[in-house]
């Protein structure tokens, strides 16, 4: 059974397994011409029609590592939230973003070591419900003792 984290973070004290977030984007035009400008790939497929036409995916795809984009959204503000270090992650690309597509992309909590106090993840988006990347994410999450400390 999963449990919803809202907005904010939590500590690593605080987590527990099962616990999930997500957060959803409709992908436009706009966001893939400005991640090819922000990462530099100006694969055709995703910014010439014409070209994209001709590939097995018959038009126009967002990149990958935008729809992974929103993974880091989810840990960096939702769950763990602020202050979480992404270590890893894994990612498998199992069918095309559209424009128009809204990616939602959900994190939940699988494992905890305590005394590294990190957590692994298992990350998806989806697109209607349809799996469109499935991976893991290995995170460092604050704990109450070191940010205490560091106030004190």
């Amino acid at each position: 059974m999963s449990t919803m984290v809202g907005n904010g973070f939590i500590f690593f004290e605080d987590l527990s397994e099962g616990m999930s977030a997500s957060f959803s984007r409709t992908v436009t035009e706009s966001d893939i011409v400005l991640f090819a400008g922000v990462s530099g790939d100006m694969n055709p497929v995703h910014l010439d029609a014409e070209y994209a036409e001709k590939t097995v995916f018959k038009g126009r795809i967002a990149h990958g590592m935008l729809s992974a984009a929103f993974i880091s959204t989810v840990l960096g503000t939702k769950l763990p939230g602020p202050g979480t270090v992404y270590l890893a992650q894994s990612l498998k690309f199992k069918a095309p973003v559209r424009i128009g597509d809204t990616v939602t992309a959900t994190c939940e909590v699988v494992s905890l070591d305590g005394d590294k106090k990190r957590a692994t993840l298992r990350t998806t988006c989806t697109v209607g419900g349809k799996a469109v990347v499935e991976g893991e994410a290995v995170v460092m999450v604050p704990s109450k003792a070191a940010v205490q400390a560091a106030a004190a």
